[in-house]
């Protein structure tokens, strides 16, 4: 073979030895770019119409529906609980209706007088008197009662003291309907007429509504008269009529405007309030534990 032929044959392989069968290149694998991988963000990402693509979009509206019912469910406990919170309240506000006041135990009546809107209670062997002030829906009256209303009654039923009880209407507008405290006072005077009066006294405390609630209605004083023995038609005539309403408003504002009925309010100012107990024209301390003794002893 001569040298032309050998150069010829030489260059035919070198031009065909620079491919590969399949017409894949030596510097890159066909498909092998990462354009094309169809990841994002190292997570598959399902393509439009392929099951896993309706099978998140399944998983997205799963998770919108909770939200939704989570929702309506806070929302339901959120009602449930203002309409329990008022049925509640008013419960509270109406614990008097359709009840019948409890007669409390007292002792035995004593020499009692009504004097306009005010009740003397006591032996005539007494030596001193005592004036309360008080408002049967006052809190603080009830409060006083219970801690020493026994003790006083006892002095009572000794004879060494006596005690005026003076009937005001300071919280008037407190209840609900108001005039709870002009109903009580005018019945517990009329009581005071026929000599019941420490029965029912104790009783309206002992059963005391609750401060901007139902107070007792005249036909649920005129039951508790009538379980004391307050039996007359005269009785219930004038708790139905309020026959000493005005003389209980005018006390309340007689002592309202009594100097030394007054007492600190704050910020200089001074003010009448319930219960306010009183010796000739001075304010007794109750802050003491043996008040009553001290004041007894004189």
């Amino acid at each position: 073979m001569g040298g032309a032929e050998r150069n010829a044959r030489k260059r035919k392989r070198n031009q065909g030895g620079g491919a590969r069968p399949g017409g894949a290149t030596s510097g890159a694998r066909a498909g092998d770019g990462k354009a094309g991988s169809g990841k994002a963000g190292g997570r598959p990402v399902p393509k439009p119409g392929s099951a896993q693509a309706a099978l998140a979009a399944a998983r997205g509206g799963k998770n919108d529906r909770t939200k939704v019912i989570l929702g309506v469910v806070a929302v339901v406990v959120v009602a449930a609980a203002v309409i329990g919170g008022v049925i509640w309240t008013n419960n509270r506000k109406n614990a008097t209706a359709d009840a019948a006041i409890p007669v409390a135990a007292a002792r035995q009546e004593l020499p009692t007088t009504r004097e306009d809107a005010a009740v003397l209670v006591g032996k005539d062997s007494a030596k001193g008197t005592l004036d309360v002030y008080e408002d049967f829906l006052c809190p603080a009256c009830g409060g006083f009662e219970a801690r020493f209303g026994p003790a006083i009654e006892q002095k009572l039923d000794e004879g060494v003291l006596k005690v005026r009880f003076h009937l005001v209407n300071l919280l008037d507008s407190r209840s609900d309907p108001e005039g709870y405290s002009t109903d009580s006072a005018n019945a517990a005077l009329l009581a005071a007429d026929e000599g019941k009066f420490l029965r029912f006294h104790k009783s309206l405390y002992d059963s005391q509504p609750e401060e901007g609630a139902r107070g007792w209605s005249k036909d649920q004083l005129i039951e508790l008269g009538r379980a004391v023995g307050l039996t007359g038609q005269a009785f219930a005539d004038g708790v139905r009529a309020g026959k000493y309403d005005q003389q209980v408003t005018a006390a309340y504002e007689k002592a309202r405007g009594t100097e030394y009925l007054l007492q600190d309010a704050g910020n200089g100012q001074k003010a009448f309030g319930t219960p306010t107990l009183a010796v000739g024209d001075k304010v007794v301390d109750t802050s003491q534990a043996d008040w009553l003794e001290r004041l007894v002893a004189g």
